[in-house]
């Protein structure tokens, strides 16, 4: 029995290592993080995106969760965990982000204080596909609820793959909503990522993740 609770204590060491985050003792033991929801654009929106993205670790569990609220309703939000891969803490932007003054804080700008798309929160998030997951979707009344369980070692794999070796580090990353209609008229200036319609990558809310257990 001993030997067998020293096996798994050595395994979720070796997770938290992999992982870049603090090592838990005790195979019921559990990380918690959270990014509190913060509105973006809302003169776009017309309304005040607000709730949390939970990140809870478990031995070789991660569960996200995302609950929130004030957001365009029956629509599809993406939504990421941004950052920067040299080490730096990411943060979200302030009013001053809006460096062409088109009173709009698009994708592009959020750059300098929160770094490049990192994992995007799917259906499949070790997929790491960014442009063709399933992402949630609003419900009439503009709330947005979302849970998935991945291995903490295979998304940190594929982190490693596409992003030079990087470790997750949670508490160094941002998380962003994403998305109004369709048809909502924003200014030629309002960039976006290649093809993709600058309404769907339009950032709604940010949340900072930190450490709270």
């Amino acid at each position: 029995m001993e030997h067998s609770r020293t096996h798994i204590a050595g395994a979720l060491l070796a997770a938290a290592a992999v992982a870049g985050l603090p090592a838990v003792a005790g195979a019921q033991a559990s990380e918690v993080y959270v990014a509190k929801l913060a509105p973006m654009n809302t003169t776009v929106t017309g309304k005040a995106a607000a709730g949390k993205v939970t990140f809870t670790i478990k031995g070789d569990s991660l569960t996200i969760a995302t609950d929130a609220t004030g957001l365009p309703k029956s629509i599809t939000h993406w939504q990421h965990f941004h950052g920067f891969t040299d080490g730096k803490a990411a943060a979200c932007p302030a009013k001053s982000a809006d460096a062409n003054g088109d009173g709009i804080i698009d994708l592009i700008e959020t750059e300098p204080a929160a770094g490049t798309t990192m994992v995007p929160l799917i259906d499949d998030p070790v997929s790491m596909d960014v442009a063709h997951g399933t992402y949630p979707t609003a419900t009439a009344g503009g709330a947005l609820h979302y849970r998935k369980t991945v291995s903490l070692s295979a998304l940190q794999e594929a982190f490693g793959k596409a992003f030079d070796g990087q470790k997750l580090d949670l508490d160094k990353r941002v998380v962003f909503l994403h998305g109004v209609p369709s048809d909502t008229k924003l200014p030629s200036s309002v960039a976006s990522l290649g093809p993709i319609p600058a309404q769907v990558t339009l950032p709604i809310a940010c949340g900072k993740i930190t450490r709270v257990k």
